[in-house]
C-alpha cells in the first residue's frame, strides 16, 4: 500500500575519524524513503533549493519513490547539515546547520498523497506535523518521529499530536526527556499513556524497544562490524519498519515485530557506508539473507 513521508531533504557534510565527505545526499525523508522502497511504493514530501542536484531526484525515482511532493524553490538553498563523529562513532557533534528552505517549510500534499493509507511524519516541527496530519484524515496508520528540540519548544503541540497518531518513534534520551523518567522502560509506558497505540524507542547500537498496552519487548541491533557512517540509521530503521507495515497492509502485533526487525536490518546496511552508498548496492534478497541470520541469532 502507498506510504507517504513528510520530512527533510538535505545536503550533508559528514566527518568521521577516518575521512570527511562533502555534499552527501541526506535528510530524514530521503533515508526513510529509500529504506521503505524495498517494501512498498513511497510518496515523498519535502522542499529543496535550486542547488539540489537533479541526479538525486532521479535516484529516488528509480526506487519507485514518487517525488511529486518534492518542491524545488528557486533562488533558495537546500537544507544543510554538517556533523562530526568522535572515535567510538556513537557520539556525534553538530558542527553547522543551515535551515535555508526548511525555515518556512509549510507542505501542501498533492491530492493523491492525501489518500494514502500509511503516513509517516519524519522528524521536524510538531506544528508542521499537525498540519500534515490534518491533510490525511483517512490514514489507516499514522506514525511520528520527534526529537529533543521539539520536546522542549513545542510540548503543547506534541501533546496534541500524541493524542492523534497511532505510533511514535524516538530515541531513549528523548523518551526520558519527554516523560521525566530516568528508566527507559517506565518512560516508554508513560509515553503510551499520552495517547499513541504503540511506541518504539531507538537505542542505537543496542537495537530498539517496543511498547504497547499488550506487550513490551527488545530487539537487538544486528552485529555490524564495519560502521562507516551512522548518519540516517534511525530514519532508515523507521523507513524499513513502515515500509514493511505498508507492504503487509496491517499493524497487528506479529506484523509490528517483523517490521521492527526489518527496520533494524535496513539500518545495519545504512551504517556500512556514507549516505545511501551501501543501500544502493543491495536488493530485497540481501535483506532476506540477513533476516535469516538475524532469526538464527535470536533463536535459542
Amino acid at each position: 500500500m502507498p506510504l507517504v513521508v513528510v520530512g527533510s531533504v538535505a545536503l550533508d557534510c559528514v566527518e568521521t575519524p577516518g575521512q570527511t565527505r562533502e555534499n552527501l545526499l541526506g535528510g530524514s525523508a530521503v533515508y526513510f524513503s529509500y529504506a521503505a522502497s524495498y517494501f512498498t511504493p513511497v510518496r515523498l514530501v519535502g522542499v529543496v533549493g535550486d542547488d539540489w542536484p537533479g541526479e538525486h531526484t532521479e535516484l529516488l525515482r528509480s526506487r519507485n519513490i514518487d517525488t511529486a511532493g518534492l518542491e524545488v524553490r528557486h533562488g533558495a538553498k537546500t537544507f544543510y547539515w554538517r556533523g562530526k563523529y568522535l572515535d567510538d562513532m556513537n557520539v556525534r557533534e553538530t558542527v553547522d546547520v543551515q535551515l535555508n528552505v526548511m525555515e518556512d517549510f509549510d507542505p501542501v500534499l498533492p491530492e493523491p498523497f492525501r489518500r494514502s493509507p500509511f503516513l509517516f511524519l519524519a522528524n521536524g516541527s510538531t506544528k508542521i506535523q499537525l498540519k500534515v496530519l490534518k491533510q490525511c484524515p483517512g490514514a489507516t496508520l499514522s506514525v511520528a518521529d520527534t526529537m529533543d528540540l521539539w520536546i522542549r519548544t513545542e510540548r503543547e503541540e506534541l501533546t496534541e499530536l500524541l493524542s492523534k497518531v497511532n505510533g511514535l518513534v524516538l530515541n531513549d534520551s528523548e523518551a526520558k526527556l519527554l516523560t521525566g523518567e530516568a528508566n527507559v522502560v517506565r518512560a516508554g509506558h508513560r509515553v503510551l499513556e499520552m495517547g499513541p497505540q504503540f511506541v518504539v524507542v531507538k537505542k542505537g547500537e543496542h537495537g530498539a524497544m517496543f511498547f504497547s498496552k499488550h506487550e513490551t519487548y527488545v530487539l537487538p541491533a544486528f552485529p555490524t562490524a564495519q560502521v562507516v557512517d551512522p548518519t540516517g540509521a534511525g530514519d532508515s530503521f523507521a523507513g524499513g519498519m513502515m515500509g514493511y507495515l505498508a507492504e503487509q497492509g496491517n499493524f497487528q502485533p506479529k506484523t509490528l515485530k517483523e517490521a521492527m526487525a526489518y527496520g533494524i536490518l535496513v539500518a545495519s546496511f545504512t551504517v556500512e557506508d556514507f549516505s545511501l552508498d551501501r543501500l544502493r548496492k543491495i536488493e530485497r534478497a540481501d535483506l532476506e539473507r540477513r533476516m535469516e541470520e538475524y532469526r538464527r541469532m535470536l533463536s535459542f
